[in-house]
Formats: C-alpha cells, sequence, structure tokens
C-alpha cells in the first residue's frame, strides 16, 4: 500500500496536495547524499560567501578574456600591420577615421590598451599558473620524501629549504634571470626555483601529521609498497592544504613576474605581460597620460585579488577545523 502525504483545506476539507512518501524518501535520500559528498560541501560552503562568490566571478571573468584574446580584441596589438604611430598617446574614447574606438586608449606606439591588456593577461596567467605547477609537483615529491623517509634525507632537504626561504623571493628571482637571461621559460624557471620550498615545507608538515594516524599503520602492516602508500593513501589527503598554498602562489607567481617585467628583467618587450605594459606607460604619467599604465595596473590588481579572495575562502572551507 502506498502511503501518501498531503494537506488538507481547513474549510472545505478538500484534499490540497498529494505526495506519495515514496517520493519523498527518495528526495531525503539524495539530500543526504548530497549532504556526506564532500565536492558537494565545498562547493555549497565556497558560494555561501558572497565576497568569494564575488571573487570568484571575477576570476573567471578574467580567465575568459584571457583565453579569448583573439576573438575578443578589438585589435592585435602585435600585428605592426595594425599599428600606426599616428595614433600613439590617444585618450580613452578617442575615436579614429576608420570608426573603431580607442575604449582605454593608446599607448606610445599605437595599440589599443584594451587588446593589449587582454593579451596581456594571457601572458601573465600562463606563466603564473606553469610556474605554480611545476613548483608544486616538485615541492610535493621532496616534501613527501622528507615526511615519509625521515633521517638524514629529510634533514638534508628541509635544511635545503630554510636556506632557500631565508632569502628573499624577489632577491633570488632576480639573480637568477640576471644569470639566466630574458625569455618566457627561464623566467618560469626563476619562479619556480622561487616558490618550490613552500609547498615542500607545507607538505611535509601536513605529511607527518598524516603518518601518525591509524590508517597508515594499517597500510604498513599490510605490506603495501611504499609507491601504494604515498600515492595512494598519504598524498590525497595532504592535497587540501596544497590546494590553498597553490591558489595564493599563483597571485604571488603573477606578482613577481609583473614586478621583473617592470623592471625590465622578466618577459622580452616580444611578450609584454601586465607589467611590461605598466612600465611602457611609467614615464608618461606626470604629463597626464595616466592610462598608459593606470588600466594595465587595474587589471593586474583585479587579477591578484580575485585570485587571494577565491583562496581565502578555499583555505576555510577545507580546513576542517574552520568547518561548522
Amino acid at each position: 500500500m502506498t502511503i501518501c502525504v498531503g494537506t488538507v483545506d481547513s474549510e472545505t476539507g478538500d484534499n490540497l496536495s498529494t505526495v506519495p512518501d515514496t517520493v519523498v524518501s527518495a528526495a531525503a535520500a539524495r539530500a543526504s547524499r548530497r549532504a556526506q559528498n564532500p565536492y558537494w560541501r565545498v562547493a555549497t560552503e565556497f558560494v555561501a560567501n558572497p565576497v568569494a562568490l564575488f571573487g570568484l566571478v571575477l576570476l573567471v571573468l578574467v580567465i575568459l578574456a584571457a583565453i579569448l584574446a583573439p576573438l575578443i580584441s578589438p585589435q592585435n596589438p602585435y600585428d605592426l600591420a595594425q599599428l600606426d604611430v599616428m595614433d600613439g598617446r590617444l585618450p580613452p574614447g578617442a575615436p579614429t577615421p576608420s570608426g573603431h574606438t580607442y575604449w582605454l586608449g593608446t599607448d606610445d606606439q599605437g595599440r589599443d590598451m584594451l587588446s593589449a591588456i587582454f593579451y596581456g593577461l594571457r601572458i601573465s596567467l600562463s606563466v603564473g599558473v606553469a610556474s605554480t605547477v611545476l613548483a608544486l609537483i616538485i615541492g610535493l615529491t621532496m616534501g613527501l620524501t622528507a615526511a615519509y623517509f625521515g633521517g638524514r634525507i629529510e634533514s638534508t632537504i628541509m635544511r635545503i629549504v630554510d636556506i632557500q626561504l631565508s632569502f628573499p623571493a624577489i632577491l633570488i628571482a632576480l639573480i637568477l634571470i640576471a644569470v639566466l637571461g630574458q625569455g618566457t621559460g627561464k623566467v618560469i624557471a626563476a619562479l619556480v626555483t622561487v616558490q618550490w620550498a613552500y609547498y615542500a615545507r607545507t607538505v611535509r608538515s601536513a605529511a607527518l601529521v598524516e603518518t601518525r594516524k591509524e590508517y597508515m599503520e594499517a597500510a604498513r602492516c599490510l605490506a603495501l609498497p611504499p609507491s601504494r602508500i604515498v600515492f595512494r593513501h598519504l598524498l590525497p589527503n595532504c592535497l587540501p592544504p596544497m590546494i590553498v598554498v597553490a591558489t595564493v602562489q599563483v597571485a604571488a607567481a603573477i606578482a613577481l613576474e609583473a614586478t621583473l617585467s617592470f623592471l625590465g628583467l622578466g618577459l622580452p618587450i616580444t611578450e609584454p605581460s601586465l607589467g611590461l605594459l605598466i612600465a611602457n606607460g611609467y614615464q608618461y604619467l606626470l604629463s597626464g597620460k595616466y592610462w598608459i599604465s593606470f588600466f594595465p595596473g587595474i587589471a593586474l590588481l583585479v587579477t591578484i585579488v580575485s585570485i587571494n579572495l577565491v583562496a581565502d575562502q578555499l583555505r576555510d572551507v577545507l580546513n576542517p577545523r574552520l568547518s561548522k
């Protein structure tokens, strides 16, 4: 027999709605499964913060602008056939005889600043993400090795980490760029060298806590190979803090690359990032042509702030001590 659940009108006594109990049970079961799903819990708690959600929307817009730059840019800023020196240093909103409008003005070479910012975002994000991924792989390997094997291996790795972290990141990057020279690959190599120590220390701390838990003891008692213990049991439980650190370090890598490019030691002029775009207009700030540096600076600020907002909320969501 099917049991029905419904509501009755208090005046007429008519049954207003009839819902089978099996439907209610199925809906409750689905809700229970969603509540127990860790990915659903993380997504629900993340969107509960309006500031973090705003940062996520900004970040998605920045990423889409970078990916779709060739399609949405009014001009290819690095195609010499499309540039006209006579259009140099035009103010925002200036029209052209062809009917095109420079909404953010132009730089000293006649490049549309809006198009240059879109293309600069591609380079800044690609350098930041590539350097972070490579540094994360190296840091995870070194940190897990130090935590699992211990002894002299741990002491050697952590002393190297301590020595590197004792120097300012900008100083190490400047020395490496001076030795290696300019170029995208060389800048990424310098950023990887600067970043990997942060991951190694973080993953070692998380792994030391996990190695003392019961499931690790059970894995050792079952005589599982070390590779399976590390990659199937230890690594997945160390990933949440690493995701937060990696998100923060993407913003740090973008800021550091922009600093190097602003100083003229980063990417070459043929591959200008946001930092180099800011440097190109620095000399015109006091002459009233603020837009050449101002708008790339705003784009860089929005990118870094949006990443940090997302990282801050991820830290709160992925930290079980802060979960309600």
